[in-house]
């Protein structure tokens, strides 16, 4: 899939420090974090080639909107003018990390939300000296607007399977995928899902 139109680019984002993996956290201009409103997910990624193996170093990017259906792009401000405003100053709303030895990466989000046209879905891009870049979108199994995206109605049966992020509630006390400050809210979700790379 392509990048989409909510990509942010590169020498924007280096403007930028905020973009590790934990995307629900944003250091505030005058001091302070704001927290990501909507529902918190533990998002484990694990990267692997089609002959199974586990592609360690690889460099994983996620990207999606936050519950206000807005995206961190430059078209939108990194502060919050005043109330009211039409993005959540909370949501990073990209994240990179780095796979480990196993081909693991995990990251703290949100439940993805729909916006006018799409179903709620979580842009990610992968690269590597072994294969390049790879680009596509995860989606929410059993999500009913699912059926309506033109994005989704457009892949093959099996590659909807193989782009399925199955959610589940964590156990009680369950860890974050990703490491998570002290006072961080509970996580409501959580998923695990293996990105089959080109060999």
């Amino acid at each position: 899939m392509t990048d989409g139109p909510f990509y942010p680019p590169a020498p924007w984002r280096a403007q930028w420090s905020d973009w590790d993996a934990d995307l629900t956290r944003v250091a505030a201009a005058a001091g302070g974090t704001w927290v990501a409103r909507g529902e918190h997910l533990g998002l484990a990624l694990a990267v692997l080639d089609t002959r199974g193996r586990a592609i360690d170093g690889a460099e994983v990017e996620i990207w999606q909107c936050d519950t206000l259906r807005s995206y961190r792009h430059p078209d939108v401000p990194r502060q919050p003018a005043q109330q009211g405003t039409s993005f959540d100053p909370g949501f990073q709303g990209f994240g990179a990390a780095r796979s480990n030895s196993r081909g693991e990466v995990s990251f703290r989000t949100i439940r993805p939300v729909a916006y006018p046209g799409r179903t709620p879905h979580i842009h990610v891009k992968v690269r590597h000296v072994e294969f390049g870049e790879w680009t596509s979108q995860l989606f929410v199994a059993g999500e009913a607007g699912n059926a309506r995206d033109f994005l989704w109605r457009s892949l093959p049966p099996e590659d909807r399977a193989a782009l399925e992020m199955r959610l589940a509630k964590p156990p009680p006390g369950a860890a974050a995928a990703a490491p998570a400050a002290a006072d961080a809210p509970a996580l409501a979700w959580a998923a695990r899902h293996e990105l089959v790379v080109p060999a």
